[in-house]
């Protein structure tokens, strides 16, 4: 039997290369996003028999709605959720921060991943399937400028954990999967298009790219039914934790 696989954000980074990989494995694919040129490129790519692209913006909620009601019959099974929609905007401390950006990460990042999740829930238990959850590193370790985006992240791991208890004897498996440093677009949309500072976060660092996530994906969801991964933290070797701050008294 055809497995389906819905993966929200599919336009470029993990979620491309998460769709790239359960294509390959020969699974059913839904892909969405708001970019419409690139989802339809990428289901010409990996072949529109196997793949349904469903165009919107993931923070509204009637699109969820009508995206998930406008599924041909072939994709309606679905048996896991990758929820990897999500982004970070701006590196200011607090204090200078755009509350626009914070309200946008909270929407993206929180409310949207909340409200697609609970729409699935249903048909993932029906089919006892598997939640994928995009959470990060910065979930666990705080940094400078993280605030909003690091309490989005570290909400995708409390309520990972919290479906799981939820679940129990649903059979649904619920992973939380953390990255730390991969090269996609995420400096590229968190700087607003900053080439220059892009190229200086990953240069010379051998960061994880995209296919090494979507490999760890794939992983969890092709593990057998009787498995969890709870919490998959990963990073490139080159990356650690980071010292504490002191603020020392001049003299």
């Amino acid at each position: 039997m055809t497995r389906t696989v819905l993966v929200t954000g599919a336009t470029a980074g993990f979620g491309e290369a998460t769709a790239r990989r359960f294509s390959k494995a020969g699974w059913n694919v839904i892909i969405t996003g708001r970019r419409a040129d690139r989802l339809d490129r990428l289901r010409q790519e990996l072949g529109a028999e196997r793949v349904h692209a469903s165009v919107f913006d993931i923070r509204d909620a009637g699109a969820i709605d009508a995206a998930l009601a406008a599924l041909p019959v072939r994709f309606r099974g679905i048996d896991v959720l990758v929820n990897n929609a999500g982004l970070a905007l701006g590196t200011a401390p607090a204090f200078e921060a755009d509350l626009e950006q914070w309200r946008t990460m909270i929407d993206t990042n929180v409310t949207a991943l909340a409200t697609i999740t609970y729409r699935l829930l249903p048909i993932l238990i029906e089919r006892k399937g598997a939640i994928i959850n995009i959470s990060s590193v910065a979930a666990t370790y705080p940094y400078s400028g993280g605030n909003v985006y690091g309490a989005t992240k570290a909400f995708v791991r409390q309520f990972s954990l919290g479906l799981r208890s939820d679940l129990h004897g649903k059979g649904v498996r619920v992973t939380s999967i953390e990255p730390g440093m991969a090269e996609t677009e995420f400096t590229l949309v968190r700087t607003g298009g900053n080439e220059a500072a892009s190229e200086k976060t990953y240069q010379g660092a051998n960061p994880m790219t995209a296919e090494d996530i979507a490999e760890m994906l794939f992983w969890v969801a092709d593990l057998p039914p009787h498995l969890n991964v709870n919490r998959l933290e990963i990073m490139p070797v080159s990356q650690s934790f980071a010292g504490f701050q002191i603020d020392r008294e001049p003299g």
